[in-house]
């Protein structure tokens, strides 16, 4: 054994520390840089944990993460409530579970000032009854019902103006085994008018105690079979597809009713229903709505359209099957092209940065593992390297595991094929040294390396950071490296002590502006 090797520090085997550095073991033995909790709190509420890792279960992965929040609501809880707010709503995160439960958390935990300031927050995080719904079945777990609760529940109630709240009502009846009646109940809010008195009375009661004409016609239309008449009620009042009955659902004209007001999210979620009953055909007047909608970047943006929400519908309509298997559709394929937009536009600020860049996606035997999001660590990196792809002129993409060679992908590459290419790659170990040791083995001049990995890199001779301090030296350039993290767990390739490196979130809506801004300095 070459000892002198092992204690090298410009090259150093990964499955040691680098002399003097501050490093620790990563869940397959290699050894990276810990990510300080605030980044580790990030990560939780953009990623999530829910079906933990290639190498850690979801429970110890959940648990991790739920002590880190708790450790830093007591030392900053009301930072860790901004941090929740600015995530969710900026619409940064693809699920609102995580933000639900830190919100919780600092609701329970927290001292007076960190839990005024949590539910207070509650109707910034909870936009929708849903959401609200999903926030008391966290709480609910974390601590008792005080006064302070209650004040907070029957204020998302009580304030919200009631043409918005009786939408929400008619659409969000029940979720996670909790309804309107029940938080009503609980809560027992002062309404600020008779409409809202009225509207609790329903809620609570079932019974109309004044006017209201949208749920005059929601009831109605419970009683309705014809789908001429349908069609008028829902245009006429702005009725969700929730309140419909299911056997008027097999009616194109009903969905064509639905379709003119239709949330931009509800709308993605039933583009296979719209197909199946014949109302999304090719050339249709529907089809051409949905492409409008899909390419409008500020109802995008204003919807909250995660990036991921429209890669998961663009693979389900591509696929012309539900994700359960319950009926079949013949895909419209302008708007498969219109998903594919719609997915690059779903991210903010997607700016060229002008930088030569390479482009590294890991596709080692950890990144085939299912994310929550219902799609594997290294689909998702592969979609987030087409959206760099296609912005970034002359950007060299490749995939790396323990072998590195080029990802036959280009920026006019389709989304699917993307996903193809990365599905058929899976060759072993990880090594994400290697970017920066094939940039300077085969003279490559790069500016910036972003690599998308889960961080479980044990595999090579060199850590990650002595390869770009070698890619430095010998090509004279200062080169930077942005680690785009798959998975929520607390480790990074990223030195923290280097500022030519960058830690980002996997599938973060913000990460294009991000990058930018770190490429350029």
């Amino acid at each position: 054994m070459n000892y002198a090797e092992l204690y090298s520090g410009e090259q150093t085997p990964q499955q040691v520390p680098i002399p003097g550095a501050k490093q620790v073991p990563n869940s397959e033995g290699g050894f990276v840089y810990s990510l300080d909790e605030w980044k580790m709190l990030d990560r939780f509420l953009i990623l999530g944990t829910e079906g933990g890792t290639f190498y850690v279960r979801e429970a110890p992965l959940a648990l991790d993460n739920a002590q880190n929040a708790a450790k830093l609501i007591e030392a900053d809880g009301v930072s860790v409530v901004q941090r929740v707010v600015e995530i969710s709503d900026a619409g940064r995160a693809p699920k609102t579970a995580p933000a639900s439960f830190v919100l919780a958390l600092a609701a329970s935990i927290g001292n007076l000032e960190t839990r005024r300031a949590a539910l207070a927050a509650v109707p910034q995080v909870c936009r929708t009854a849903s959401q609200l719904y999903e926030f008391c079945e966290q709480v609910q777990s974390l601590r008792g019902w005080g006064r302070g609760l209650r004040r907070a529940i029957g204020d998302w109630f009580s304030t919200m103006p009631v043409g918005k709240l009786t939408y929400q009502a008619i659409k969000y009846q029940n979720r996670n085994g909790w309804s309107g009646r029940d938080l009503l109940r609980l809560a027992h809010p002062k309404p600020i008018s008779a409409e809202h008195r009225a509207l609790f009375k329903w809620m609570v009661d079932g019974e109309l105690a004044g006017p209201n004409p949208q749920l005059e016609a929601s009831t109605l239309l419970k009683t309705v079979n014809d789908p001429d008449e349908a069609a008028r009620l829902i245009r006429a009042h702005r009725l969700p597809r929730e309140a419909v009955p299911t056997e008027l659902l097999r009616d194109p004209e009903v969905w064509e009713a639905l379709l003119e007001d239709m949330p931009l999210t509800a709308m993605i979620r039933n583009l296979g229903n719209m197909s199946k009953v014949g109302l999304l055909v090719c050339n249709s007047k529907a089809a051409r709505i949905v492409c409008d909608r899909l390419a409008d970047q500020e109802w995008l943006r204003s919807a909250r359209v995660h990036p991921v929400s429209v890669l998961m519908a663009l693979r389900t309509y591509q696929s012309g099957r539900g994700l359960r298997g319950h009926g079949t559709w013949a895909p419209v394929q302008k708007v498969v092209e219109a998903l594919e937009a719609a997915f690059y536009l779903a991210f903010a600020n997607i700016e060229p940065t002008g930088k030569r860049t390479m482009l590294g996606l890991d596709v080692s035997g950890s990144m085939s593992w299912l994310m929550p999001t219902g799609i594997t660590c290294a689909e998702g990196a592969a979609a987030m390297l087409m959206a760099a792809l296609k912005t970034e002129n002359g950007a060299i993409p490749m995939a790396f595991a323990h072998d590195f060679r080029p990802l036959n992908v280009t920026g006019r590459s389709t989304l699917q094929e993307a996903l193809e290419e990365t599905r058929s790659m899976n060759f072993g170990g990880t090594d994400c040294a290697l970017p920066m040791i094939y940039a300077t083995r085969q003279r490559i001049a790069v500016d910036l390396f972003v690599v998308y990995t889960d961080n479980e890199t044990w595999y090579g001779k060199m850590h990650p950071k002595q390869a770009l301090e070698m890619y430095r030296q010998k090509m004279g350039i200062d080169a930077k490296l942005a680690v785009v993290g798959m998975t929520a767990t607390e480790f990074s390739i990223a030195d923290p002590a280097d500022a030519g490196m960058l830690d980002l979130v996997g599938f973060d809506a913000s990460i294009p502006t991000a990058l930018r801004e770190f490429a350029v300095g």
